[in-house]
């Protein structure tokens, strides 16, 4: 079933974000920006840990989670043990809420229009696995090219 692969790739990934945080040999070069770096790796973690716990935890999970999105690129200086305990929140978010999703369920429309048009909550979810992937990427080069 759809959810068993997507809870795969979802936790495969965010503890791959949380090896890539442990990465950086200076906690203080997480919030660092160069050049034409417009997001640090702290940001891009919080964006990332807060759009999952929003579009899976909130809407799909009636979680109560409240999205507070501009504090995820402003926010500042979070310590390193606070980011990775977010990051295993948004784990179990995705563990608890997805376990739960039928195939019914994944073939309905998403509750809330995100794209401008109506979309599967499969199709949406797996939309959110590319979103992590690519953001971790950002994170990735962030880290070789500041903490290097």
């Amino acid at each position: 079933m759809l959810t068993k692969t997507l809870i795969k790739i979802f936790t495969r990934d965010l503890h791959k974000l949380k090896a890539e945080i442990m990465s950086y040999k200076q906690e203080e070069n997480l919030w660092l920006l160069d050049k034409e770096i417009a997001n640090s790796a702290g940001n891009l973690c919080l964006h990332i840990v807060g759009n999952l716990k929003h579009f899976v935890g909130a809407i799909l999970g009636d979680l109560g989670y409240i999205r507070q999105r501009e504090l995820e690129f402003s926010l500042k200086s979070i310590p390193r043990t606070e980011l990775l305990q977010q990051v295993e929140e948004a784990v179990e978010v995705i563990e608890n809420v997805l376990e739960k999703l039928s195939t019914e369920d994944l073939n309905k429309h998403y509750p809330i229009h995100v794209f401008n048009e109506p979309m599967t909550t499969e199709y949406f979810l797996v939309h959110l696995t590319t979103h992590l992937s690519y953001h971790s990427g950002q994170i990735n080069y962030h880290r070789r090219l500041i903490d290097s």
